[in-house]
């Protein structure tokens, strides 16, 4: 183990910064290029060995997150290095997480500069204290590092997520496939996919119309064709009215006023003439 100097560990916290975000940088860049290899494997069809890929995606954009967490820990160290440049057997608790995050997680990375960080701390603090952070004794470890080390088969549904995310993004027609179980709550419990067929007492209720009397437009009458058109600016002659079912038609006579004269004798109709005659010959004597 190194040996504890203060310059020394400033420097290499520093060092480490810079590693971790240009190691995140390549790491995105691969990513990038790799999201684009899946996006043509579902361009051709092929989305088991897509789903494949999408797996060691996954793991990597975790491990991109837990080099996000060292560099923030490590931030936070060279922000409040006085805390740990005391002289103490344990860390003082305002730098302790990040201390425990670096022994606990430098192992896993890449990194030549946080093994060597790594070794700085743990002879400061001593092989117990070491020896405890690395087992994780009574989970003085934060979550978020433990969480992010966890190696784990992906669900599959966070899959066919990843997948479809690739694929929207770099416009490819699919979609993930959806659960069996979502097609069986589309419809209420009816025979007809949800919709209620109607009742006795609502047919009773509503009695249908008639399709004539729906159908039959209303006549309309000479004075509002002639007012409409006058409206639009057109000079029409004067139309005559519309007769209606119950007015007999000019020069017609009622059917009961022209059974009426047929039933009466020719010899009374000649009758009332002559007395008319009668009447005016009389008239005519007495000027």
């Amino acid at each position: 183990m190194a040996p504890w100097n203060a310059a020394k560990a400033k420097v290499q916290l520093r060092l480490g910064v810079q590693r971790l975000r240009t190691l995140q940088e390549k790491k995105n860049a691969q990513a990038k290029a790799a999201r684009r290899d899946i996006a043509l494997l579902l361009e051709k069809g092929k989305v088991e060995t897509a789903r494949i890929k999408v797996e060691n995606i996954i793991h990597e954009d975790v491990y991109v997150e837990l080099l996000e967490l060292l560099e923030l820990y490590c931030e936070l160290l060279i922000s409040r290095f006085g805390l740990l440049d005391q002289s103490t057997r344990e860390p003082d608790p305002g730098v302790s997480e990040g201390v425990n995050a670096i022994i606990f997680a430098a192992p896993r990375t890449e990194l030549k500069e946080l093994h060597i960080l790594r070794d700085i701390l743990m002879h400061k603090f001593g092989r117990e204290f070491s020896i405890a952070v690395m087992d994780n004794t009574g989970g003085i470890v934060s979550e978020r590092i433990t969480r992010k080390l966890d190696v784990s088969t992906p669900s599959p549904e966070l899959v066919d997520a990843y997948l479809g995310e690739i694929a929207k993004g770099y416009g490819v027609a699919w979609s993930p496939p959806q659960p069996a179980s979502a097609d069986e709550h589309n419809d209420d419990g009816g025979p007809d996919g949800g919709v209620k067929a109607p009742s006795a007492e609502t047919e009773k209720a509503t009695p249908p119309a008639s399709p004539a009397a729906a159908d039959a437009p209303k006549p309309l009458d000479a004075a509002a064709i002639s007012a409409e058109a006058r409206s639009a600016g057109v000079r029409t002659p004067r139309l005559p009215e519309v007769p209606t079912e119950d007015a007999a038609p000019r020069g017609e006579k009622p059917a009961g006023a022209k059974g009426a004269v047929a039933d009466r004798p020719a010899k009374e109709v000649q009758e009332d003439e002559f007395t008319t005659l009668a009447k005016r010959f009389e008239a005519l004597k007495k000027r």
